[in-house]
């Protein structure tokens, strides 16, 4: 009997578990991550999925980019052909084509590199991304207006922050490095003058051994030579 109750509770476990995984992968969608949000900084933003269209395997992803975004750069990919989709002088869109189409249930990313707009600051950009799979297709493209609840398919958002003092969003980072710079090189130019003393006497050293052993081999030479001169008494 009491075998038979862990059983039965093991399979309601189960069945409990297996009823609240449905509405998180139909929940699932595109989702982005920047690398930094400060307003005139660049940025690499990083794509994730990990379904396709209702279980089909995905096999391209065209990415919507800003009006306020002048340029744009795909990272390389060797698992995508990459297309970027110009609209005057810049790009409007970017799409990946799988070579291989990524099977539901695999995560996969792509990254795109780009500088945020320099007045952006406490703006909502919004990167609708259009999902092409083997049968179908999924458009996340839907913004949730504010105190609103998520859209059914949402598209990828970032929010751009104020801007941290130079381009590349370090801000006083920089300046602290800075600050240290020329008392670290005073240090190395020290430590270096001091080496190249060290090796200068050590130098001096062996140069003067190396000195007095040769005169003592040529004394000992010359007595040699005398003495080898020198006739021999007969006894």
């Amino acid at each position: 009997m009491r075998i038979a109750r862990l059983s039965a509770v093991g399979l309601a476990a189960g069945a409990v578990l297996a009823l609240t995984a449905v509405p998180l992968v139909a929940s699932a969608h595109v989702t982005v991550t920047p690398s930094g949000t400060a307003a005139g900084s660049y940025t690499v933003l990083t794509f994730a999925f990990g379904h396709g269209c209702e279980g089909s395997p995905t096999t391209a992803l065209a990415i919507d980019i800003p009006e306020s975004i002048e340029s744009v750069s795909p990272t390389l990919n060797p698992n995508y052909t990459i297309e970027k989709v110009a609209d005057g002088d810049r790009t409007s869109q970017v799409v990946y084509t799988a070579i291989t189409p990524v099977e539901d249930g695999y995560r996969d990313t792509i990254e795109l590199s780009m500088r945020l707009p320099d007045d952006a600051a406490g703006e909502t950009l919004s990167f609708p991304v259009l999902q092409t799979c083997e049968v179908g297709e999924t458009n996340w493209n839907q913004v949730a207006e504010e105190g609103e609840e998520e859209p059914e398919s949402p598209a990828p958002v970032i929010v751009v922050t104020e801007a941290t003092g130079d381009e590349h969003g370090h801000g006083g980072a920089t300046d602290d490095v800075a600050d240290t710079t020329p008392d670290e090189h005073g240090d190395h130019d020290e430590a270096t003058a001091t080496a190249s003393d060290a090796a200068s006497g050590s130098t001096d050293t062996v140069a003067r051994v190396l000195g007095i052993g040769g005169l003592v081999v040529g004394v000992v030479g010359i007595v040699l030579a005398i003495t080898a001169r020198r006739p021999r008494s007969d006894v």
